[in-house]
């Protein structure tokens, strides 16, 4: 896989699309091209094998609506991550208005006793109207008071502590904990040096 899934939520991870968050010039977005993004939803099941080769046919014809959808997406994961982490709430409206446009493009129909967004047709848009959609359904969960940041000064990656004791500190124990544990020790170590 290329994208990181530890958020609990696929929707969650796609706020951990961009590395390093927290870390100014560090920051990058794994969200670079359209490509990436139609990577990013058929890995995390929001859409299809056909629907991802049909979106990559279209992107070849148009690669600049395809930028400028890689853009919209972005701006959807800003918009989600500004109004669950800092409770911004024009980003809240902005995405409540992207969110009104997705459902403008889908029909509610029940497929196999469940209710759910039904598209009208693929185009290039599909990816952000099914992550919009998602986006709008994760800030209705009943569990957002689980929501956590990895305490790493830098990382910024996103994830629900489903933790029994809720004491969850690092997106990837074998990652930021690691780090983070092993730069204490050192400065433990430093500081009982004897000082000249």
């Amino acid at each position: 896989m290329r994208f990181g899934h530890i958020a609990g939520d696929r929707l969650l991870d796609l706020l951990n699309t961009v590395d390093w968050r927290l870390g100014g010039a560090d920051r990058s977005d794994r969200l670079a091209s359209y490509a990436d993004v139609v990577d990013w939803c058929a890995e995390s099941d929001l859409i299809g094998t056909t629907e991802a080769a049909a979106l990559r046919d279209l992107a070849a014809h148009d690669s600049t609506e395809a930028e400028r959808e890689r853009r919209r997406v972005v701006q959807a994961r800003e918009y989600a991550y500004a109004t669950l982490f800092e409770g911004d709430a024009a980003a809240a409206v902005g995405l409540a208005g992207l969110y009104r446009t997705a459902i403008g493009a889908a029909d509610l129909v029940q497929d196999g006793g469940r209710w759910q967004w039904h598209d009208r047709d693929t185009s290039l848009r599909l990816p952000r109207d099914r992550i919009v959609r998602g986006l709008m359904a994760l800030t209705q969960r009943d569990d957002l008071d689980r929501l956590h940041q990895c305490e790493d000064a830098k990382c910024g990656w996103v994830y629900l502590d489903t933790s029994p004791r809720r004491n969850r500190r690092w997106c990837a124990t074998s990652d930021c904990g690691d780090r983070n544990r092993a730069r204490a020790y050192y400065a433990r170590q430093k500081a009982k040096e004897p000082q000249p």
